[in-house]
C-alpha cells in the first residue's frame, strides 16, 4: 500500500495540530516539512512505528521552544492545552522557514531528543492519556472510524480519515500471479484493524495466508514478561513476525523473502531464522537515492524500483 498520503502525511498533520494552542502558531508554515525530510528521519532506524515517529518529530520541534513550567494537571488534555498554550512558537516558525530540511537538521543537532513534558503526553493509549497517539489516530481514521474503533468522540480533528487516501501499489494481476506461485503473508507494525481495512476495501485478503500485526508482537511480549520477567520489543527490526509466519506455514517452503521499504524491514529479514532474503522496494519513496543507500546498509539482498522486478526474483 502507498501510505505516503496517509500515515506519512498524518505524522506531519499531527505535529501541526499539536502546536496549534501555542502563541504564534499562526506563523507556522502550512507545510511544516517535506515528506522526504521525514523519510530521512524514519530511515535512521528504530522508528518503524509511525506513532513513535510522530513522537520523535514533535520532540525535535519542542527543542526549538523555550518551555514554560508545566502544571502537574492530572487531566492530560488540560495539561497539554495549558502548557502548550503558554509556549511561543515564533522561534519554531522562524526555523522552519529558514531551512528546507528542518527535521534532518534538528536530528543532527539534538539526536533523539526527548523532553519530559512531551514524553508525558505519549504515555498510555488513546483515551487514557496518550495525546500524541490520539491526535494521530483521529486524523488517520477520521471522525466516524475513530469513534467506532475507540468508542470516543474526536478531540481535535473531525474531518475525513487519511486512511481513505491509501492506494494499492501492485497490479492485481501480478499479485494473483505471485500468490499462485508462492505462499504470501503480511508482517506489519500496523494494528490489526488498520491492516485489515485496506485488504477488505480493495479485496486483497484472498491472496494472503497469514497476517501478523502489532497485536501479535504485544501478546508475545506480554507472555515473555509474565513467564520470564524480561521486557523486550518484538516489533521490527526484531524478526519475531517473520519467524512466526515461517513456523505456521503448513506447506514446505524452500526460500523465504521479505519485501519492505524501510531499513528495519531489511534488518528483520537478515535476523530471521529462515535465511530470509530482504527485498527493498523504492516505488513510493520521496528520495529513492538515499533510501537505496539505507536499504543496502541494512543488508538488503535485492533493491527494486517496482513490483514488476519481483518476476525475476521469486517467479
Amino acid at each position: 500500500m502507498d501510505v505516503s498520503a496517509s500515515y506519512r502525511d498524518v505524522v506531519r498533520r499531527t505535529a501541526g495540530l499539536f502546536f496549534q494552542p501555542a502563541r504564534g502558531a499562526e506563523k507556522l508554515p502550512d507545510t511544516l516539512f517535506e515528506l522526504s525530510d521525514l523519510a530521512a528521519v524514519k530511515q535512521s532506524g528504530g522508528l518503524n512505528n509511525d506513532w513513535d515517529l510522530t513522537f520523535a518529530v514533535i520532540s525535535l520541534f519542542f527543542a526549538l521552544i523555550e518551555p514554560p513550567d508545566f502544571q502537574d494537571n492530572p487531566d492530560p488534555w488540560n495539561r497539554y492545552r495549558e502548557t502548550v498554550g503558554r509556549c511561543d512558537a515564533t522561534s519554531m516558525a522562524n526555523f522552519l522557514r529558514s531551512t528546507d530540511r528542518p527535521l534532518v537538521s534538528l536530528l543532527k543537532q539534538h539526536g533523539r531528543y526527548e523532553h519530559p513534558f512531551i514524553a508525558s503526553l505519549y504515555q498510555g493509549d488513546v483515551g487514557s492519556g496518550n495525546i500524541i497517539k490520539q491526535i494521530f489516530q483521529e486524523i488517520y481514521l477520521g471522525e466516524d472510524l475513530f469513534r467506532s474503533t475507540y468508542h470516543l468522540d474526536s478531540a481535535v480533528y473531525c474531518g475525513q480519515g487519511f486512511i481513505l487516501r491509501e492506494k494499492v501499489l501492485i497490479d492485481r494481476q501480478l499479485l494473483a500471479e505471485l500468490a499462485g506461485e508462492n505462499v504470501l503473508a503480511i508482517a506489519t507494525g500496523r494494528p490489526r484493524a488498520e491492516a485489515q481495512y485496506p485488504l477488505d476495501r480493495f479485496d486483497l485478503g484472498q491472496y494472503f495466508s497469514q497476517i501478523l500485526t502489532l497485536e501479535d508482537c504485544l501478546a508475545e511480549e506480554k507472555r515473555i514478561f509474565e513467564q520470564e520477567g524480561r521486557v523486550i520489543s518484538l516489533s521490527k527490526p526484531n524478526p519475531f513476525m517473520l519467524d512466526a509466519i515461517a513456523a505456521k506455514c503448513r506447506e514446505p517452503i524452500d526460500r523465504f523473502f521479505y519485501i519492505g521499504d524501510m531499513p528495519d524491514d531489511m534488518l528483520a529479514a537478515a535476523g530471521a531464522a529462515t535465511n530470509c532474503r530482504g527485498i527493498g522496494i523504492l516505488l513510493a519513496a520521496p528520495d529513492k537515492k538515499n533510501l537505496a543507500k539505507s536499504l543496502a546498509a541494512a543488508g538488503a539482498d535485492y533493491i527494486i524500483d517496482d513490483f514488476e522486478a519481483l518476476r525475476r526474483i521469486v517467479l
